[in-house]
């Protein structure tokens, strides 16, 4: 992208540095103090705003490209006309179904799926007519009332289709939207003609969609399904928490934990979204390495959507410099867990809930999970019993072989230290 920046300062089109100048001071006056200050819990939420952002640059651009030919009678090209029309589509779907995955992480809009009567109907109509008016735009540009018509159909588009997307499955709608930002920045390279946005929105692009599918493979969810926001769960009936936990869960103390470690020779830790609230990356690769200093094998199993966006996890223990090779993906992890002594469960929900296997009308019905529940004990730290993202009760909770350790994941990882060392 700095390439990008450079060769277009260079181009001998530019006329006016002045205001070149002025919006870099801008942005970077707007963007530095935002990364700064917006602590890791909320990456995803700044994620999902700068995916938002590249699609309404992508617009705004494409249409002032627009209106620049119109006022300057400049011959309109059929190549021209179709890349502003992909700008304005992708660009507008991008923003507005980011707006929306950033108001469902940051709870503004609740974190359920939400539908329409007849939704796919009115996507199908909806994107039909992103289609005419961007026919129209091709067959006349000399008016740009096709161009910002077709920018609001698209733009209403973009919420329909996210709106549906229920919370557990919000990461590769992250990844999905990363590329469509890549893909409106590569048509807009081909509305002004400049190949290193082409190059550098078709890397966005064309990795997003990888990682998308990846991830879906790991959710066992249709890639299509994704692509027009049919992720919406089964219809069914959940009982509630504490019918499934009362009277069944047992609570522990870390001086129990403790004992258990000490008996330990293998222990993995399973980090999500809890750790990343709590800030608790470091004084859990502290804990590891008070393990590690007795014997046991520690090893991290990490599912590829524990958190709120893809690889969340591996970078917060990457920030703890945790070493890579401990990191095990859940395909690998999973064939280990019998063979485990003791699992640490760390803020994770819906990614360790046996629901997903044998409940069928469950939101995360199908996503495959850490098998935790088959380790000889399973200690799950968690302040409460509230449910994950999904909304729904975990029955590991109660599970014969786990005990709760109720607490903050930093103190009670501290916690834990501290009572291994007097043990």
């Amino acid at each position: 992208m700095l390439l990008a920046v450079v060769v277009t300062l260079l181009h001998r089109e530019i006329v006016s540095y002045e205001l070149i100048i002025a919006g870099l001071v801008i942005g970077s006056a707007a963007g530095i103090p935002m990364a700064l200050k917006v602590p890791m819990t909320a990456m995803p939420q700044l994620v999902a705003v700068f995916n938002g952002l590249g699609g309404g640059a992508s617009v705004l651009v494409a249409g002032a490209a627009l209106v620049e030919a119109i006022l300057l009678a400049l011959p309109f090209t059929a190549p021209f006309t179709i890349s502003v029309a992909a700008s304005g589509i992708v660009g507008a779907v991008t923003f507005c179904g980011s707006l929306v995955a950033f108001g469902k992480l940051q709870g503004l809009i609740s974190e359920k799926s939400m539908s329409l009567p007849a939704h796919q109907l009115w996507n199908a109509l909806l994107g039909a007519a992103c289609l005419v008016l961007a026919a129209w735009l091709v067959v006349d540009p000399s008016e740009t009332t096709a161009y910002w018509g077709l920018v609001a159909a698209a733009s209403l588009l973009g919420v329909m289709l996210v709106v549906p997307i229920g919370g557990a499955d919000m990461p590769v709608v992250i990844s999905l939207l990363n590329s469509y930002s890549g893909i409106a920045a590569a048509a807009t390279g081909f509305v002004l003609s400049n190949n290193g946005l082409i190059i550098a929105g078709s890397l966005v692009g064309a990795s997003g969609i990888i990682l998308t599918r990846i991830m879906c493979r790991a959710m066992n969810r249709s890639l299509t399904n994704v692509l027009f926001g049919v992720m919406a769960p089964a219809e069914g009936t959940f009982a509630p928490g504490h019918d499934i936990y009362e009277g069944k869960t047992k609570a522990t103390s870390p001086e129990e934990v403790a004992m258990l470690f000490d008996t330990a020779r293998r222990v993995v830790i399973v980090p999500g979204y809890g750790l990343a609230v709590a800030q608790a990356q470091h004084a859990v690769r502290d804990l590891a390495n008070a393990l590690e200093s007795r014997g046991v094998v520690v090893e991290y199993g990490i599912h590829p959507v524990a958190g709120r966006m893809p690889g969340h996890m591996n970078v917060l223990l990457a920030d703890a410099n945790v070493p890579y090779e401990k990191l095990k993906d859940m395909d690998e992890i999973n064939s280990m867990f019998e063979q485990t002594d003791v699992v640490l469960v760390i803020g994770a929900n819906d990614v360790v809930n046996p629901l997903a296997r044998t409940d069928p009308s469950s939101p995360i019905a199908g996503m495959p999970i850490l098998n935790v529940d088959k380790a000889k004990t399973v200690i799950v730290m968690k302040r409460s019993l509230s449910p994950g993202f999904a909304g729904i009760p975990n029955p590991l909770f109660a599970a014969d072989n786990t005990l709760m350790l109720f607490a903050d994941g930093k103190k009670g990882v501290l916690d834990l230290i501290a009572a291994l060392r007097e043990s």
